[in-house]
């Protein structure tokens, strides 16, 4: 990603973070990708904490799929945390892209989400 590109993201990153803002009840998931890992957060704004949050580093991830940066990696990623959402009594979030375009990793890790039953 190119130094350009990276602002780009930035301020786009900054004009939906002044919309978005997650509740006790309705957490803000924000997604962070990188060449090689993508992690997921679940984060309560108002208390400043993060309700839960998984990552292609986690062991329960590594056990499951060997790479942590494609689109299949996504897809699993975007289900274990509508589960581990719903263990927390989590069903409804506000999507954080955080910036990034919604294609490729980003939409495949929110629909997987949806189809595993977290709403947003």
């Amino acid at each position: 990603m190119t130094a350009k590109s990276e602002l780009h993201r930035k301020r786009r990153h900054n004009r939906i973070r002044r919309r978005i803002v997650g509740t006790k009840e309705k957490p803000r998931m924000s997604v962070n990708r990188s060449l090689n890992n993508i992690s997921v957060q679940l984060i309560d704004d108002i208390e400043g904490k993060t309700v839960c949050a998984i990552s292609t580093n986690d062991k329960s991830f590594r056990e499951k799929h060997k790479t942590g940066g494609n689109v299949k990696a996504a897809e699993l990623l975007g289900e274990m945390i509508s589960k581990l959402a719903q263990t927390k009594g989590v069903k409804k979030v506000v999507f954080d892209r955080s910036g990034y375009l919604y294609h490729g990793r980003i939409k495949s890790l929110a629909d997987s989400a949806r189809k595993a039953g977290l709403e947003f």
